[in-house]
Formats: structure tokens, C-alpha cells, sequence
């Protein structure tokens, strides 16, 4: 079952979706997404179980594909181009590779199909659902209480971007709860049906300080999106939009440029 996703839009002309990471949502693209909107119409999207989308028990990414599918076809739209960040860019890829006539272009950023370690984001569900919120009035005393499994405040802040603060308790916009068990399966890429390829063009943008895009990766991306090329911004690290903004958008911007509505099946 597809959920209704809850989106910020801008914009006007061809459409492009934008798809966020793991803990995050939409709003952390409100820069990116405000620029490309003097061009485009830009939707970023909140993922199932994130942001102000609704909760879902389920989540993998034929599910999130189709979600985000369904989204662009209640806006009246049948081709479009998708930009997906980390888990959102999984989430574009599987779109890309079940539904390569409607994804026009097709933007990764710092992901690669492949299988990723679960245990840095498993300790952080665990310590976020640990939290006992009926004892926290302040931000920054979550913050103190997740210090000794999130050492980076970076980090802190990003996930506690997450915390609401409504009323007498406060609550998580995110579903822990369905996170927790979904994450081996967030860290994997699923099987696709054989020979499947995406044959459109295909941009793979790599932050030179992460290890999520690195050369042993390639192999793995050229099997299924055989006109990729992948690029590296050499002081970006996995959050490559936010930390190198205007090398980011000198990859983006021409490479959508270059006539968003392909011939290639």
C-alpha cells in the first residue's frame, strides 16, 4: 500500500523531485530545492515514516519507489526527473530501475547500490527510543543524553532535528518504531529482476570525505545504470548539499539542463 507523502513545492516548469536521506526530510533541501525552483518544479519530498508523511509499518525501497511514483502521478505527472540523497537516493534508483519511462534523470548523491553496514544508524534508533521523553523539556537535554552515541553535535543536531516539541511531552516526527526492524533492509539494495539496467542518464555525485561512494563501487553502479557518470566534490563529505552547496548545484544544474525528456527507453 502506497502512503499520501507530504511535500514542499517550488517552483515552476519540468518537474523534479528531491528525496532525502535516513533521519531526515524534506526541509533539509529547502536551499537546493529554492534554487533549482527558478527552473524547475521542484518537489522535496518526506519519505514514509519521516518527516510530516504519514507512518507506515512496513518501509523498503519497492515500497518507497512506489510511494513516490504514485505521488508524481496525483500531480499529473508522467515523466520527471528525481534527485535522491543517501536512502532517498536508493529510493530513486529502485524508481529509475521499475520505472525508467517516467524518471527522466536521475541525480544520486553519495550512495551506491550495494550492501552498507547497519550498525551505526541501528545504535541510533536505539538510543533515540530510549529517550525517555516524559523527562525532556529542552532540546538540548536530549542532546546531553545522546552524547555517548552520537560523539559528533553535527550529528546531534540532525537527528534531533526530529524532535517535536508540542504540548507537555515531546514526540518524535519520526517512526522509530518501524525504523528499528526496517533497517537491515534500508542498508542492502533489493534484487532486481534480471538483465534490468537503467539505460537514461544517470549523474552519481560522491562526497570526497565519505566512504558511501567510493572507486570499489563503481563496478556496482555501471551494472545497472550503464550511462552513469560519477563525479567527486573533494571537500563534501555524505551530506555533500549541504557541505559544498555551489559544487554540488555545477554538477546539477547542466546535467538537467541537458534536455530533461530523453528518446531512451
Amino acid at each position: 500500500m502506497t502512503v499520501a507523502l507530504e511535500a514542499a513545492e517550488y517552483g515552476d516548469g519540468e518537474p523534479v523531485a528531491i528525496l532525502h536521506g535516513l533521519f531526515g526530510a524534506g526541509r533539509n533541501w529547502a536551499t537546493i530545492a529554492q534554487h533549482l525552483a527558478t527552473t524547475y518544479r521542484v518537489i522535496a519530498f518526506d519519505l514514509r515514516n519521516h518527516g510530516g508523511s504519514p507512518w507506515a509499518d512496513t518501509m523498503d525501497y519497492r515500497e518507497m519507489a512506489e510511494d513516490i511514483c504514485a505521488a508524481m502521478r496525483a500531480r499529473g505527472y508522467q515523466r520527471y526527473g528525481l534527485i535522491g540523497h543517501s536512502m532517498g537516493g536508493k529510493v530513486a534508483m529502485v524508481s529509475a530501475l521499475t520505472e525508467p519511462r517516467a524518471v527522466e534523470k536521475l541525480v544520486v548523491v553519495d550512495i551506491a547500490p550495494v550492501t552498507y553496514p547497519t550498525s551505526p544508524y541501528l545504535a541510533y534508533v536505539q538510543a533515540m527510543r530510549a529517550l525517555d521523553l516524559g523527562t525532556i523539556t529542552r532540546r538540548r537535554e536530549a542532546d546531553a543524553r545522546l552524547t555517548e552515541t552520537a560523539r559528533n553535535s553535527a550529528e546531534r543536531a540532525f537527528l534531533l532535528q526530529n524532535l517535536v516539541f508540542e504540548g507537555d511531552t515531546p514526540r518524535w516526527r519520526i517512526n522509530l518504531a518501524a525504523l528499528e526492524p526496517a533497517l537491515p533492509t534500508l542498508a542492502g539494495f533489493p534484487a532486481m529482476q534480471a538483465g534490468a539496467t537503467y539505460k537514461r542518464p544517470a549523474l552519481f555525485i560522491a562526497g570526497g570525505k565519505s566512504a558511501s561512494l567510493e572507486p570499489g563501487h563503481e563496478a556496482a553502479v555501471m551494472a545497472l545504470f550503464p550511462a552513469a557518470v560519477i563525479m567527486r566534490i573533494a571537500e563534501a563529505g555524505h551530506w555533500v548539499h549541504a557541505d559544498a552547496p555551489d559544487a554540488f548545484l555545477g554538477l546539477v544544474e547542466p546535467f538537467l539542463g541537458t534536455r530533461i525528456f530523453s528518446d531512451v527507453d
